[in-house]
């Protein structure tokens, strides 16, 4: 008998190879055609210390993290408790335990797991060179029914440039591994998988965003690395260069925007990416940005706040300083990629309006999405670019007004070497000619036109991923529409019709859309990753909500998941 899905943690001390050996263990699900996704769980120090791969493994694709888990590898239990609470179990898991590590601690071995011993250590060292992660890797593979091909394929290609001995030593530890696990028969063997259908990327929402700033004709990057934001930064690096690019290491965050909104002035699509702390002392330039309508899109992958906060762990909160973080009536766009593939379309997409709308635009990510690597179907190709509306007809010298009040609100562009497109560009209020002007009448109109620019703009269905029907609807966004797609279609499964709203477009609101998309609901939840339900606040404060309304809310780093999504909305019924 077979599985659908099976959810493992790797656990160890840092240097045990834990993060390898979940990654090894994705890779190869992959080769063999299994969907994935892999997350980790790491403690402030960032690296080293207490360290887990939480891998979710099945033949269908995969929208979050498993119920709970079925089974625990540990190469050592070394600052387990720190994360046990990540680490929800049942009388149905199991517990892989090295006894030469010590008894499993309390707080994991309280679940009832099923506990069975490997000499994890003592195998690998039998082997010369041997490591304990691949003696685990053998061992998951064995019980999970992982076929060898796949393994052999990522042990060569990780190892190759390494020599034979490095992959005969590992091929040693993973065979040592499946030997031991071959006849425990623990039930967790996966079925069989779907090879057919589209192209499958292996890919993690900080890649994906990387990738979908360059489709969008991003040109130029300045970003100070900071987790769990700095992988676009790497990403980017290798990879902006190669379309004609540049990108620039700043010295900090307040830098890095100020010269992404200089390389925006001069006509090059620009982005940084960074995290709450970062997005907080950008904020003066952000507004820079929305003064003087200059394009520019900057990702922020949110961690726990407030703060310093948690960086290795995921949030949704900073949404109130994305929407209303900026001095002054400041309208800006803020999206919100609503998967780990997602985060392609999503800030190719904001590359693409705020170019069109000359305005900043915040990509919300999150850690859960960044750092995550999933296997998917290839995401379909968008068709949107930067397109920045440029001035042709400048009126002669001293006639070109820079900041006019057009009728869509969107102001033909100058950028410099244009002939009389001269004109004075700063954080001061101005006439339509771009002089600075402190006349309430000037104030008003550009307020105005500024505010009119995202509100007529037309943005089309990308505005929302909406789903299924019946009178009860979720509504959600970021990475809490996984699992809430995952209970939603539980509940379809079970008879239960029901709805998804997932909001890409978080600002300007869309009241009209969300309206027709909640038309004959008569039950709402609202489902986030905050501690003060930041989103329904928001969705109360811009949208009326149909019928009974209940809310999910938690803050991080305990991830969303579709058993506690489902629950509640069985309670609603």
């Amino acid at each position: 008998m077979t599985v659908d899905s099976v959810t493992i943690a790797l656990v160890g001390s840092g240097g045990a190879g834990a993060m390898t050996a979940g990654q090894m263990l994705l890779d190869a699900a992959a080769n063999v055609g299994w969907y994935g996704l892999m997350s980790r769980s790491t403690g402030p120090q960032i690296r080293g210390g207490e360290a887990a791969a939480l891998v979710r493994l099945s033949p269908t694709p995969v929208y979050g993290p498993g119920d709970r888990f079925d089974l625990i590898v540990a190469f050592d239990w070394q600052n387990v408790e720190r994360f046990a609470a990540e680490l929800p179990l049942s009388d149905k898991s199991v517990i892989i335990t090295d006894p030469s590590q010590g008894e499993v601690p309390a707080v994991l071995a309280a679940s009832g797991a099923r506990q069975v011993e490997l000499p994890i250590k003592e195998l690998a060292g039998r082997i010369p060179g041997g490591r304990v992660n691949m003696v685990g890797l053998g061992a998951v593979a064995a019980i999970v029914g992982l076929p060898r091909a796949g393994i052999d394929a990522v042990i060569q290609k990780a190892l190759g440039k390494k020599g034979d001995a490095a992959i005969q030593a590992s091929n040693a530890g993973i065979d040592a591994g499946s030997r031991e696990a071959a006849g425990w028969n623990l039930g967790l063997e996966l079925a069989a998988p779907n090879k057919e259908g589209a192209t499958r990327w292996n890919i993690s929402g900080n890649e994906a965003a990387g990738l979908g700033a360059l489709k969008g004709g991003v040109k130029f990057c300045a970003a100070y690395p900071i987790t769990p934001a700095t992988e676009i930064l790497e990403w980017l690096a290798l990879n902006l260069a190669k379309t004609g690019g540049k990108l620039v290491q700043a010295e900090d965050e307040l830098a890095s925007i100020a010269m992404c909104l200089g390389a925006s002035f001069s006509g090059v699509p620009s982005i940084t990416a960074t995290a709450g702390p970062g997005l907080s002392l950008m904020t003066e330039c952000i507004g820079l940005g929305v003064a003087s309508e200059t394009p520019v899109v900057i990702v922020d992958v949110q961690r726990g706040g407030p703060s310093t906060g948690i960086p290795t762990k995921s949030e949704q909160s900073d949404l109130n300083i994305a929407v209303y973080g900026l001095h002054g009536d400041a309208p800006h766009l803020v999206v919100g990629p609503t998967s780990i593939a997602d985060c392609l379309f999503t800030t190719q997409w904001a590359v693409h309006l705020a170019e069109a709308l000359q305005t900043p635009a915040i990509v919300l990510s999150d850690q859960a999405m960044g750092q995550s690597r999933a296997i998917v179907d290839k995401p379909a190709d968008a068709p949107h670019k930067a397109n920045r509306l440029l001035a042709t007809d400048l009126g002669g010298e001293g006639k070109y007004l820079r900041y006019a009040d057009t009728e869509s609100g969107v102001s033909p562009a100058a950028i410099p070497g244009m002939p009389g497109g001269e004109h004075t560009a700063d954080g001061l209020e101005h006439a339509e000619s771009a002089l600075p002007s402190s006349q309430a009448s000037d104030h008003q109109k550009q307020l105005d036109k500024r505010l009119r620019k995202l509100t007529s703009h037309d943005y089309g269905d990308a505005w929302a991923d909406v789903e299924g029907e019946g009178e009860i609807a979720v509504v959600t966004w970021g990475s809490a529409t996984g699992p809430s797609r995952e209970a939603v279609r539980r509940l379809e499964a079970a008879g239960t019709k029901a709805r998804l709203v997932a909001i890409r477009l978080i600002s300007p609101v869309q009241p009209a859309k969300l309206a027709a998309a909640l038309e004959g609901v008569s039950k709402v939840l609202v489902v986030e990753q905050t501690h003060g339900a930041q989103f329904h606040k928001f969705l109360r404060g811009h949208y009326d909500l149909p019928g009974a309304v209940s809310v999910f809310s938690r803050p991080g780093p305990l991830p969303i998941r579709a058993r506690e999504v489902h629950e509640t909305l069985l309670s609603l019924i």
